[in-house]
């Protein structure tokens, strides 16, 4: 019997794994590597990246909702208004609003007191995002009705709210819509164009006219209110607001007063007036039929009815003073300016006129089929002699005449602020004509060029910018619309002629006012004028319906004011049809300027 038995657990093995060696050496290693890591972090986020955290969560309370500025008033030379703001009522929602449980009740209420589809205002906020900070107009110009109905609904209506905006107010209307243009909301495209401009959802830009030229000094700056939100996004309270800045105030060098006269004169006829200071370029009056009324684009929506009017055959919204049409015979002034200046033709030039001529074996007439005998250079003018100035061109050659046409600033825009409206008209050349019709320049191309025929094309803008030559003696100006700088230095060039050409032209056209085909404004209500006919060939849908042209300035020996008339297929003559007009406006502008001086008009 043993008496001490060997204990059980003396030869078992230690089966430990937990503790030994280095495991706990490196346990607390890992710890603190952790830890330094996460204190070194947040370390970094709160002193290196604290501000901009701050700014962040700053950002996630605080939203700018925008004010929109007051576009700047325009006014004439003298100071009268042309286009202001008025103030009607728009309804505003916040973007999350379609997202609510509400909405199906807010919408549909909207739907019937707005008239606007639900579906449209869901659009509208949609594509504003519903984080948008910013207030989105959903309709503008409410009625009284309207306005009581969202009244009587505004327990229903929590996410709806009026405010009076500004929008644009033209009071003049349709007489000055070609000059003022107007202005509508960003088309998706503008937007997106003008997003890192500052532009929003639902701005207003200019879109045509003066509204479009100085849309950058006009709209003015954004404010708005600093306001704290919830979590939701929903505002609590005002932090703080910003003033909108203003637009600025523009004087235009348009004279209203003149300006009406002319539309009056113009009438119901398609075509343009324009009114210089030949000295400067300075544009008095710019009136241009069919028009439209430009007020019609501060409708929250076009009607049908609208549309039909803005679209209708005859195009009301485009300038036709800024519209390319044959010249006719206005253009002699250029082609007597590159006979005499080629040094082919001497100032007292005789040349035998004729009932027609051939050249070329082509035919080209009189336009009274007879001729007028024996003429010079001013008498060829007087009377507008076609064969006359058939024989300028065939002398001088075509580039003779083409370069002295680009002279006289056709075939470019002529600077004038209206740039993307404004036709560069069409000066055609030999390049021109090969590349058009594949044929080259023939003599005949020369004499249709002559008398302003063929495949020439001006402006009314740009045969106002030629009369200006002969008027101021000798220098184009640049026609301008903005009074900043009236110094006539500024805004002119020379054209560098003979004296004796422009003589020569300066006579001739006062003799076509005193004896040749524009008697009708030699008239004791005016100072003497002197001036040009034109009557242009043209077709309207296979009926031959002529363009009547006439181009004067007054006083002759020290012109003020010069004026262009034109009608689009009006079937008249120049000095029949447009001279009346020329005279209608004149008389207006001398018996205001000088009352007493002249006689009164009948």
């Amino acid at each position: 019997m043993t008496l001490l038995q060997p204990s059980p657990l003396r030869g078992k093995k230690d089966t430990r794994t937990v503790g030994r060696n280095f495991q706990p050496a490196f346990l607390i290693a890992f710890t603190l590597l952790m830890t330094t890591g996460i204190g070194i972090r947040l370390a970094y986020l709160q002193i290196v990246d604290g501000a901009k955290h701050r700014l962040r969560a700053e950002a996630n309370r605080v939203r700018i909702i925008p004010k929109q500025p007051e576009r700047g008033t325009i006014f004439d030379r003298n100071g009268q208004l042309l286009a202001s703001t008025r103030y009607p009522r728009s309804v505003y929602l916040w973007p999350m609003a379609h997202t609510k449980a509400g909405w199906s009740v807010v919408g549909s209420r909207l739907e019937k007191i707005l008239d606007i589809p639900k579906a449209e205002l869901e659009k509208q906020l949609q594509e504003a995002g519903p984080n948008s900070s910013s207030l989105i107009r959903i309709a503008r110009d409410l009625n009284e009705a309207q306005i009581t109905a969202l009244k009587e609904y505004e327990n229903e209506l929590k996410d709806v709210e009026i405010h009076t905006e500004a929008v644009r107010y033209y009071p003049h209307g349709k007489e000055l819509a070609h000059v003022l243009g107007y202005t509508r909301e960003l088309t998706p495209e503008q937007l997106t164009q003008r997003r890192e401009s500052g532009y929003r959802l639902g701005d207003v830009i200019g879109q045509m006219g003066a509204e479009k030229a100085y849309e950058n000094v006009l709209r003015g700056e954004w404010g708005g209110q600093q306001v704290e939100v919830d979590g939701a996004g929903r505002p609590i309270r005002v932090l703080g607001e910003k003033q909108a800045k203003p637009g600025n105030d523009l004087n235009l060098t348009i004279d209203l007063k003149l300006q009406m006269a002319a539309d009056k004169a113009l009438g119901n006829y398609n075509g343009a007036v324009v009114a210089l200071d030949p000295n400067n370029g300075a544009v008095l009056a710019m009136v241009s039929r069919p028009t439209f009324d430009p007020n019609i684009f501060s409708k929250q929506k076009l009607t049908q009815k609208d549309w039909e009017t803005l679209q209708g055959v005859n195009h009301p919204l485009v300038n036709r003073a800024l519209s390319a049409f044959p010249p006719a015979s206005t253009f002699k002034i250029v082609t007597t300016a590159a006979g005499l200046e080629s040094g082919k033709f001497a100032p007292n030039t005789v040349l035998q006129t004729y009932g027609s001529l051939t050249i070329g074996g082509t035919r080209f007439g009189e336009w009274n089929h007879a001729g007028f005998g024996p003429l010079g250079f001013v008498g060829a003018m007087q009377w507008s002699s076609d064969t006359f100035f058939y024989q300028i061109a065939r002398a001088v050659g075509g580039p003779t005449l083409i370069e002295w046409t680009r002279k006289f600033g056709f075939g470019e825009k002529t600077g004038f602020e209206f740039d993307s409206e404004e036709a560069r008209g069409l000066v055609p050349d030999d390049e021109w004509k090969r590349k058009t019709w594949k044929m080259p320049w023939t003599v005949g191309d020369s004499i249709n060029m002559s008398i302003g025929q063929g495949a020439l094309l001006a402006t009314p803008l740009q045969v106002a910018v030629m009369f200006a030559v002969p008027a101021n003696g000798g220098y184009r100006v640049q026609p301008h619309l903005l009074k900043d700088n009236e110094e006539a230095r500024s805004w002119r060039e020379p054209v560098k002629m003979k004296p004796t050409t422009m003589k020569i032209i300066q006579d001739g056209l006062r003799k076509v006012i005193t004896e040749g085909t524009g008697r009708v404004l030699d008239k004791p209500t005016l100072p003497p004028v002197a001036g040009k006919t034109g009557t242009a060939e043209a077709w309207q849908r296979g009926v031959k319906k002529n363009h009547a042209w006439f181009g004067a300035y007054a006083p002759a020996d020290k012109p003020e004011i010069l004026i262009v008339a034109f009608t689009e297929h009006s079937g008249g003559g120049g000095g029949s049809l447009a001279g009346p007009m020329i005279l209608e406006i004149m008389e207006d502008y001398f018996q205001r300027k000088y009352p007493g001086k002249y006689q009164k008009p009948n």
